[in-house]
């Protein structure tokens, strides 16, 4: 009798085991029972994500976040829901996610195959490319011209990767200078610690025309990746969806026009890419 009890314990405990701990709270969940949802946000990735003059969180991003966070107060019939800002890096964004210290990621992340396996990710939020930023008069004609030269870029991120990937394939022959920020990558431009910046291509403008300090830089012609940025969340298929849902309903009305024309007017009209993604992510009900 008592090998049975014991047996029979043994598989109930194996049971629980088995249970995912997502099965027995959802994120929506905690969020209505907490009434507070966790948003990520970057410090300095202009436009996309980082902190204003009145010191709050400002961007690109940020702003689909907030209507995400409005929208989601309403599904879940919290009218005062408290949406906090945590601060996140492109080292501790991964982390913090995983930690529950964050719900949602409100930055310029890159949705790749890898990173899926852990975390989800929304519907498409903005399409780039990684590039080099030269002090002005100093950008190569050609890639073999880029031999030597010394690279800043932010550790962490896709373009690190991918200019490691080119390294280590021969392709490259540069000496990478990794560091912890943007604001990092284009103070050593600036100071010609690096001869080159590397980062996505409307990042290294937005930087360099707001953090650059009045010095004139140039944009190389070659890119060296594909960008697709999406906001990075826990997995749990039903928070997924009501992120999408916002998303797909401001790309399908049109009402993220005004929202683009505020973070990037500045630089010219958006491209063809971009007008097809969110043509193509404007999913219908």
């Amino acid at each position: 009798m008592l090998k049975r009890t014991l047996l029979l314990a043994g598989v109930a405990a194996s049971l629980a085991l088995a249970v995912p701990v997502s099965a027995s709270e959802s994120v929506l969940a905690k969020i209505k029972q907490s009434g507070t949802l966790k948003l990520g946000y970057r410090e300095n990735s202009i436009p996309f994500s980082f902190i204003g003059d009145d010191k709050q969180p400002r961007g690109y991003s940020v702003d689909l976040c907030r209507i995400v966070a409005d929208d989601i107060g309403k599904q879940l019939n919290v009218p005062k829901l408290d949406v906090r800002w945590v601060p996140v890096t492109a080292q501790t964004r991964f982390t913090a996610l995983k930690s529950g210290e964050i719900d949602l990621e409100c930055g310029n992340t890159t949705q790749t195959l890898s990173r899926r396996a852990d975390f989800d990710f929304s519907l498409m939020t903005f399409v780039d490319g990684a590039g080099l930023l030269f002090r002005e008069g100093e950008t190569p004609t050609s890639v073999e011209a880029l031999k030597g030269q010394r690279v800043a870029v932010v550790s962490g991120t896709t373009t690190e990767k991918t200019l490691n990937e080119l390294i280590r394939a021969g392709k490259l022959d540069i000496l990478l200078i990794k560091v912890a920020d943007h604001d990092a990558a284009i103070n050593a431009l600036t100071n010609k610690t690096a001869t080159a910046y590397a980062a996505d291509r409307t990042v290294l403008i937005t930087t360099a025309l707001i953090r650059g300090k009045g010095q004139p830089f140039a944009l190389a012609e070659m890119q060296f990746s594909y960008e697709p940025y999406a906001l990075m969340m826990r997995r749990d298929d039903d928070f997924r969806l009501a992120v999408d849902r916002t998303l797909a309903r401001l790309y399908r009305s049109g009402e993220i026009g005004p929202i683009v024309k505020r973070w990037f007017e500045p630089f010219g009209k958006p491209g063809d890419a971009l007008q097809a993604m969110f043509l193509l992510n404007g999913l219908p009900e």
